[in-house]
């Protein structure tokens, strides 16, 4: 059983900074993309950033210059940093990754979410 679980999010002025984590846990062989969206009142799921196990790294427009995605690989954790949020950028933030299990499977996971939400 593979789970992911995020952490960090919370209520948080214009302006101000917030991390997030996800950390996969299970039976897990390895990870290759990892990566957070956003679901806003209303709209629909978008992608934020991801990270390949390489470290290679993307960002939706929106973010880039303020978000800063990073992992850890040898903790099956991925991280958000967050700065200069903006009141738009309040939304439920979930991670997800690309995992093969110990029993040779292979599918995307997807964490619960956590609440981020950017005041005024």
């Amino acid at each position: 059983q593979v789970q992911l679980v995020e952490s960090g999010g919370g209520l948080v002025q214009a302006g101000g900074s917030l991390r997030l984590s996800c950390a996969a846990s299970g039976s897990i062989f390895s990870i290759s993309v990892m990566g957070w969206s956003r679901q806003a009142p209303g709209k629909q799921r978008e992608l934020v950033a991801a990270i390949t196990s390489g470290g290679t790294t993307n960002y939706a427009d929106s973010v880039k210059g303020r978000f800063t995605i990073s992992r850890d690989n040898a903790k099956n954790t991925v991280y958000l940093q967050m700065n200069s949020l903006k009141p738009e950028d309040t939304a439920v933030y979930y991670c997800n990754a690309d995992i093969v299990s110990s029993s040779w499977s292979f599918r995307d996971y997807w964490g619960k979410g956590t609440l981020v939400t950017v005041s005024s």
